[in-house]
């Protein structure tokens, strides 16, 4: 009998590859048929470690800082939740800064499929009243 996966561990080794920028060490920790999607952008779906790579690969080398923290983590079982903000600078001088969500699964010590929730931190946007309009389509309310 197999031991029971551990969503956290798993999430602990990916944490520190990212920190360390070890490329192959947070390879390791995907299953070779990893499954990503995200949601609210449907079109950014792959399947494949080699993606994996490709996308990471870009950001270490794009932003030599970039710096994960790991701001909160749950597991049920075979399922992980993450909550993370990613940061650093970006060669061009720009920042880079992600905050948001994870859910996945582990198997034999791999995370198999995930879905991502981050979005890029917008730190001069609209405010919440447009959002609200822009989603609902209601004019601006006088007063």
């Amino acid at each position: 009998m197999g031991t029971q996966p551990n969503p956290l561990a798993v999430l602990e080794r990916v944490q520190a590859a990212l920190n360390r920028h070890d490329l192959e060490a947070f390879l390791e920790c995907f299953d070779p048929d990893y499954q990503s999607e995200q949601p609210v952008h449907p079109s950014r779906a792959f399947i494949g470690r080699e993606q994996v790579r490709k996308n990471w690969s870009a950001v270490f080398n794009s932003t030599p800082d970039f710096h994960s923290e790991l701001i909160a983590a749950a597991n049920d079982g075979e399922t992980g939740w993450a909550e993370w903000h990613w940061s650093g600078t970006r060669t061009d001088g720009t920042q880079f800064g992600m905050r948001g969500m994870t859910i996945f699964g582990v198997r034999n010590g791999r995370i198999t499929w995930q879905r991502l929730y981050m979005e890029e931190v917008e730190e001069a946007g609209a405010g919440i009243d447009a959002v609200v309009r822009s989603l609902t389509h209601e004019p601006p309310q006088e007063g």
